[in-house]
C-alpha cells in the first residue's frame, strides 16, 4: 500500500505531506482546489512524463516522494531484481524531481534508474483510473488491450512468446527484403557500417571524457597564471619577507591574553583564532598544490589530439560522445542483422517463411485463448454491471474478421467491444451507443474485475463517478468500496455518496498566503466529515437539512 506521499514546489503545491491509511481514501474539496495534482505527482512517481510546466513558479525544480508498503511476495520486487535495485522488506521508496531545464532525475531507494524502469515497477504500485481512461473505451484500438489484462494469467507468457517470434520474423524479413532491393547498394551500406563501427570502437570513447580532458587542458593553458598565483600568495601569507600568517599568530597571542576579560574580547579572540586556522589551512594547500603542480608539455599535445579525433567523430556521428555511443549501438546492431542476412539468398527465404509459420502457428493459439477469455470477461462484466443498475445490458467481445492471418505485433486479432443498453434494440458498437454515465460504469466495472487479478498495490480513480447521480452513484460508491476490501483505493470524488463510504476523507484546499496560491490538504474528523459531506450536498450555503442528510449518509456508509 501507500503509506505516504510527499510533494514540494509542484504546481500550486508549496511543501505537503499525507500519511495513507489501508482501504478506501478519498480527497474531496472545491474545484481546482488541486485534488488531481495530487493523482498528477503519484502518476509521476509511477513513471508519467514529466514537464518543467508542473514546477511552482519561482523555484528550480519539484520534488516527489512516495513509501510503499509491501508484502513479501510483491512482483515489484521481481522488477527490482532484474534491474539490480537494492531493498529490504521494510518499505520502497520512489523519487523523483524535476527541473526547469527538462532533466529528471528518479531514484528507487535512493538508487538512481532511468524512466523506463521506473516505470516498470511504478506500474506493479499504482494503478490510476481517471475521467481520459473512458476514451480507451471510445478508441476499439484499445480493446484488445483491456481483453489482454483481463486474460494476462492465461495469455501472458503466450502473448510475449508470440511477440518474441513475431520480431524475429520481421527483422529478417525486413533484413532480406533491403537485400533483394539492391545487391549494390547493400553490400555499400555493408561496407560504410563496417568501417564506421571499426571507427568508432578504435576511439574508444568514455562518456565524460571530453569534459574531463577539456578542463585539464585549460588548467594546462593557464599553467603559468596558476603557478605565479599561487606562489605570490604563499609568499604573502608566509614568506621570509611578508608573514601575513605569523602576523596574525601574533594578534591571536595578545588578544588571547585578554579574552577573558570580557564577552566581547572573548568573541574577537574566537573570530581571531578562527582566521589564524583558516589561513593556515589554506597556506597548506597552497603549499600542496604548488609541489605537486608539473608542467607536461607532451601531456598537452596529447590532450589536444584526442580532442582534435573526439571533434571528429562528432563531425560524423553526432554532437556528443553520448550521441555518438547511442549511433554506434544502433549501427552495431544493423551490422550485425545485416552479416547474418550474408547467407544464401534462397536459405534465408526458407529461414523467413518457417519463422512467418512459427508466427501464425503461435498467433492462432493466442487467439484461441482469447476467444475463451473474451466469453469469461463478458460474464464477468454483466455481473458487475447488474450491480451497477445496468442489469439490462448486453456487453460483447466482437472479434472482427480475421481469414487472411494478417500479422502485427499484437497477434491476429481485432477485437471491439459491442454492448446493448435496452432490449429491443440493436446491440453496436460500445464507442456509438453508451452515453457518458454508462462509459463510467463499465469502465469501473472492468476495473473492478482487473483488480482482482493485477495484485496492484493502490488503485486510484480520478472522478471516475461523472455524469452519474442517485441511485447510480450510490452503487459506484459501493463498488468502488467493495475493491477497496482487496487493495488500498484512492479516490477523487465530487459525489457525497462516495466520499460517504470511505474509510478516511483528506480535504484538499486551496488558500492564498502572502499572494501566492497554495494547496493543503488536512484529514477530517467524523464532525468534519459532516461539514464536508453537507457543503458536497448543498453548495456553499449549508443549512441544517444539508448536515442532517451528510449525517444520514455517513451512518448508512458506516453502519
Amino acid at each position: 500500500m501507500l503509506s505516504s506521499l510527499t510533494i514540494k514546489d509542484f504546481a500550486i503545491i508549496d511543501k505537503i505531506q499525507i500519511d495513507f491509511q489501508p482501504k478506501m481514501t478519498v480527497l474531496t474539496g472545491e474545484t481546482g482546489a488541486g485534488k488531481s495534482i495530487v493523482i498528477d505527482a503519484l502518476g509521476l512517481l509511477a513513471g508519467g512524463r514529466g514537464s518543467s510546466d508542473y514546477i511552482r513558479k519561482g523555484k528550480k525544480k519539484a520534488l516527489l516522494q512516495a513509501l510503499f508498503i509491501l508484502p513479501e511476495d510483491a512482483r515489484s520486487y521481481q522488477i527490482l531484481d532484474e534491474i539490480g535495485v537494492s531493498y529490504d522488506h521494510n518499505g520502497l521508496i520512489l523519487q523523483r524531481e524535476l527541473y526547469r531545464n527538462g532533466h529528471n532525475i528518479c531514484r528507487i531507494n535512493g538508487e538512481l534508474v532511468n524512466l523506463a524502469n521506473m516505470r516498470r515497477v511504478g506500474e506493479t504500485l499504482i494503478d490510476i483510473h481517471g475521467q481520459n481512461e473512458h476514451q480507451e473505451l471510445m478508441h476499439p484500438e484499445k480493446h484488445l488491450s483491456l481483453l489482454d489484462s483481463f486474460a494476462d494469467k492465461q495469455i501472458g507468457s503466450l502473448k510475449e512468446n508470440y511477440y518474441q517470434s513475431y520480431q524475429r520474423y520481421r527483422q529478417e524479413k525486413d533484413s532480406l527484403e533491403k537485400k533483394e532491393k539492391n545487391e549494390k547498394e547493400w553490400a555499400q551500406r555493408l561496407d560504410m557500417l563496417q568501417f564506421q563501427v571499426q571507427e568508432i570502437e578504435t576511439a574508444q570513447l568514455q562518456t565524460d571524457e571530453e569534459e574531463q580532458l577539456t578542463e585539464e587542458k585549460y588548467q594546462l593553458d593557464n599553467y603559468q597564471a596558476i603557478h605565479d598565483a599561487l606562489e605570490n600568495s604563499y609568499q604573502l601569507l608566509s614568506g621570509e619577507d611578508i608573514d601575513a600568517l605569523g602576523q596574525v599568530g601574533s594578534v591571536m597571542e595578545q588578544i588571547q591574553r585578554v579574552s577573558g576579560l570580557s564577552s566581547d574580547l572573548g568573541q574577537i579572540s574566537q573570530r581571531v583564532t578562527d582566521a589564524y586556522y583558516g589561513l593556515a589551512d589554506s597556506v597548506h594547500e597552497i603549499s600542496n598544490q604548488l609541489s605537486t603542480m608539473e608542467w607536461d608539455e607532451d601531456r598537452l599535445d596529447q590532450i589536444e589530439h584526442r580532442l582534435e579525433d573526439i571533434h571528429q567523430l562528432k563531425r560524423k556521428y553526432g554532437s556528443s560522445i553520448p550521441e555518438i555511443l547511442s549511433y554506434y549501438q544502433k549501427i552495431k546492431a544493423e551490422l550485425k542483422d545485416m552479416q547474418k542476412t550474408g547467407a544464401d539468398s534462397d536459405e534465408q527465404k526458407a529461414h523467413v517463411e518457417q519463422l512467418l509459420r512459427n508466427s501464425k502457428q503461435l498467433a492462432h493459439k493466442l487467439s484461441q485463448r482469447r476467444k475463451k477469455a473474451a466469453v469469461q470477461l463478458e460474464k464477468a462484466v454483466h455481473k458487475e454491471l447488474k450491480a451497477l443498475y445496468m442489469g439490462k445490458t448486453i456487453f460483447k467481445v466482437k472479434f472482427l474478421d480475421s481469414s487472411n492471418d494478417d500479422l502485427n505485433s499484437q497477434g491476429m486479432d481485432q477485437v471491439e467491444f459491442y454492448i446493448q443498453t435496452n432490449p429491443g434494440e440493436s446491440m453496436g458498437p460500445l464507442s456509438r451507443i453508451a452515453s457518458g454515465g454508462e462509459l463510467s460504469r463499465i469502465m469501473l466495472a472492468l476495473k473492478t474485475i482487473f483488480a482482482q487479478r493485477q495484485g496492484v498495490t493502490s488503485i486510484i480513480f480520478d472522478e471516475v463517478d461523472t455524469g452519474v447521480s442517485g441511485r447510480v452513484a450510490q452503487a459506484i460508491a459501493e463498488k468502488i468500496s467493495l475493491i477497496a476490501q482487496s487493495s488500498q483505493v484512492l479516490c477523487i470524488t465530487h459525489l457525497p455518496q462516495v466520499a460517504a463510504v470511505s474509510d478516511h476523507h483528506y480535504l484538499v484546499e486551496k488558500k492564498i498566503q502572502k499572494g501566492r496560491t497554495e494547496t493543503s490538504v488536512k484529514q477530517l474528523a467524523r464532525f468534519d466529515k459532516v461539514e464536508e459531506l453537507a457543503r458536497m450536498l448543498a453548495g456553499t450555503e449549508i443549512t441544517d437539512l444539508a448536515r442532517e442528510h451528510a449525517a444520514e449518509l455517513l451512518k448508512l456508509g458506516h453502519p
